[in-house]
């Protein structure tokens, strides 16, 4: 929930960006899919090969394109 001037706004929904490693985290995630488990929808997740080598830039453009918050996951 995000407040504003007093008010509650229950209708928040962040976009989330997600950078997951090819080797370590995308797998979990992959596994979780499989297995059938819910994650929210707000959730985007990009593999990369290993969040080491992760340019910030990338980071940079996807607040300026309107993403509220980024997982970097390795």
């Amino acid at each position: 929930m995000q407040e504003t001037a007093g008010t509650i706004q229950a209708d928040f929904n962040p976009k989330i960006l997600g950078f997951f490693c090819h080797w370590c985290c995308y797998a979990g995630a992959d596994a979780a899919g499989v297995s059938r488990f819910q994650y929210p929808p707000n959730i985007r997740v990009i593999r990369i090969m290993c969040t080491g080598r992760m340019d910030a830039s990338f980071i940079l453009d996807s607040f300026l394109q309107g993403v509220d918050g980024i997982l970097v996951g390795g």
